[in-house]
């Protein structure tokens, strides 16, 4: 059976490749302090099928190319992916930080500037 490791996609730049990032916690022999260490591993990932944030299985396999010595096995967790705010929710966002009474005054005030604007005209 090949060596199998599981950790965290951290890049599909390259066509084929993934970039896995695989952390494991250790204790310092003298001090007795944990730290934790992270490794890197390229592995060939023939479907493209991964993306980055998924948890992951490579296994090694004889070298594909100068750093490329493992293969992509499966993806264990898909990862959830990010979200972005629209800007109607960021605008809520500011009121809130703000204040809504400001906004209000503020508001108000721009109503009847150009109120007294359109009854000069």
């Amino acid at each position: 059976m090949a060596h199998t490791l599981t950790g965290v996609v951290t890049s599909t730049k390259r066509d084929k490749t993934i970039t896995v990032s695989i952390a494991s916690r250790e204790t310092h022999p003298l001090y007795r302090k944990q730290y934790t260490k992270t490794r890197k591993y390229t592995a060939h990932d023939e479907k493209n099928a991964a993306r980055v944030g998924d948890r992951v299985e490579i296994a090694a396999c004889k070298p594909i190319s100068k750093t490329k010595a493992y293969t992509l096995v499966k993806v264990v967790e898909k990862a959830r992916g990010t979200v972005e705010l629209k800007e109607d929710v960021n605008t809520v966002i500011e009121e809130k930080k703000v204040g809504a009474d400001e906004i209000a005054r503020e508001k108000a005030a721009k109503e009847a500037a150009e109120a007294s604007e359109g009854e000069d005209e």
